[in-house]
């Protein structure tokens, strides 16, 4: 019998008959099975805002981020833009490397009062959903940006909705995920986040984490992820884990907790001399704060 089937075997007799976790983790591959559901990658914000695609791939690689949100006017140049024949390069260039690319950090935003505003902000989400599927990605990264203090909230929380309820019902027809950022004055909180969700009807419209201080208001970083878990898509923002005091192994611990399979994105503020280098250092911590909660 195969030496996988047999440890496979074991491992279900083992759990039946009450063996702990503990006493699994040294088999071959187990503890690497349980880590493999958290995966650290980079948001091109600041550290990769300069790299052309072939050195963000290049970069990317060296440091262990295995995966990529790719941000607006960047280097790299993914805009809607390209032509067909340039998009199939793109999505080859990423299916020929180790790095995947998850799709396309965007500034769109639904909160506006102004009509015209609010419908080019999801008339472009909707040309940059068909870019994220032309070059192979899995979703496009939008925002809430505000609750106009001239508008009732509830008035632009739903608003911000059904405008998600729309670029979504789009992005199912592309197969594509729509990520919520928590993101904004007001609409950070994560009592609004839910306000919002709470509205949403597609099933492809998830939430974002973004480790903004205001995850530690009341009722503290628990009881506001709890607010929004079940929203939970597969990306997480991250800043850098040895700066400040946001409390990363707490947050890792409710994602263990939820069994989240996603990325943990790095999306970083510092200007270090060596970003390949600083990115190789934040997945190391990374790998620490995994580790801490198996």
């Amino acid at each position: 019998m195969p030496t996988d089937i047999k440890r496979r075997d074991f491992i279900r007799h083992s759990l039946v008959y009450g063996v702990g976790i503990s006493a699994l983790s040294g088999l071959p591959g187990f503890t690497a099975n349980l880590k493999e559901k958290m995966k650290f990658g980079l948001v091109t914000y600041q550290w990769g805002r300069d790299w052309d695609l072939p050195t963000l791939i290049r970069n990317c690689e060296a440091a262990g981020a295995l995966g990529v949100e790719l941000r607006t006017e960047h280097a790299h140049g993914v805009e809607t833009s390209l032509s067909a024949s340039a998009r199939r390069e793109v999505k080859k260039r990423f299916a020929d490397s180790p790095i995947t690319c998850l799709g396309y950090g965007s500034n769109f935003e639904y909160h506006s009062p102004d009509a015209a505003k609010l419908q080019y902000n999801i008339k472009e989400t909707k040309e940059y959903i068909k870019l994220c599927h032309d070059i192979g990605a899995t979703g496009i990264k939008v925002k809430p940006n505000n609750l106009p203090a001239e508008v009732p909230q509830e008035k632009t929380i739903s608003q911000i909705a059904e405008s998600l309820n729309e670029v979504g019902r789009f992005a199912m027809d592309y197969g594509q995920l729509v990520r919520v950022e928590v993101h904004g004055h007001l609409t950070q909180e994560l009592p609004n986040m839910k306000a919002i969700f709470d509205q949403v009807t597609e099933s492809n419209v998830k939430v974002c984490w973004n480790c903004n201080d205001e995850d530690l208001l009341p009722p503290g970083l628990e009881g506001n992820f709890n607010l929004v878990k079940k929203w939970m898509g597969d990306t997480v923002h991250v800043r850098e884990f040895d700066e400040g005091d946001y409390p990363y192994q707490a947050l890792f611990h409710l994602l263990q907790k939820m069994d989240y399979e996603g990325w943990i994105l790095m999306e970083a503020r510092t200007e270090p001399d060596d970003r390949v280098l600083a990115l190789k250092h934040q997945e190391s911590i990374f790998k620490k704060l995994v580790s801490n909660t198996l």
